[in-house]
């Protein structure tokens, strides 16, 4: 069983690096074959859809997700400093433009083709609904003044950094303590208190 596990994760990686680097039109059972160095036919042995396999790729993501956020306890609603939670949540940015770009990659092609496939939708929804509870949590323990509400602004904040690193629109090219303060007002903000 456990083997069984493994593989599917594997085809799941490489999933995800396919989409990565070729795209929603490059991903096929048999571009994940290559991808994962298996036998053709292994994919599509564990993913028998297309779907399926999108699914198996959001599940994936957020697993990983959560081992970088992991490393983050502020992220996780384990400080009441919001210096601490800017510092983590710029630390998480510049990790998901670098080392798990391509990562984030895949996540925009699969946020994209959700559009067209409910299924997938409902996949990435319930993905949604983990990060804003994690946002949540870390933001009321931060001090925010209306964290629930504030989770979806804070999300929508690093995910745009991210994607407009991603796509060459806004690269963070600054001094890491830039990231760092910019946040850090924003988190201010949502205390209520002044960003200056």
């Amino acid at each position: 069983m456990a083997e069984s596990s493994t593989r599917r994760q594997q085809v799941a990686d490489a999933a995800i690096t396919t989409l990565a680097g070729e795209g929603m039109r490059g991903l096929t059972h048999r571009a994940v074959d290559r991808a994962a160095g298996l036998p053709q036919g292994s994919c599509s042995y564990y993913f028998r859809t297309r779907q399926a396999l999108l699914q198996a790729a959001v599940e994936r993501l957020v697993e990983v997700d959560a081992a970088d956020l992991a490393a983050h306890p502020a992220l996780l609603g384990r400080s009441p400093d919001p210096a601490e939670l800017a510092e983590a949540a710029a630390d998480i940015v510049r990790h998901w433009t670098t080392r798990a770009g391509d990562r984030m990659a895949a996540r925009y092609e699969l946020m994209l083709e959700a559009r067209r496939r409910p299924g997938l939708q409902a996949a990435l929804d319930t993905a949604r609904d983990h990060y804003h509870r994690l946002a949540e949590t870390a933001l009321a323990a931060a001090g925010a003044t209306d964290p629930a509400r504030q989770a979806q602004v804070f999300i929508a904040c690093l995910d745009g950094l991210v994607f407009r690193h991603l796509t060459g629109a806004d690269p963070l090219s600054g001094p890491p303590a830039e990231l760092n303060d910019a946040l850090h007002a924003v988190l201010r903000g949502f205390a209520g208190r002044p960003t200056d």
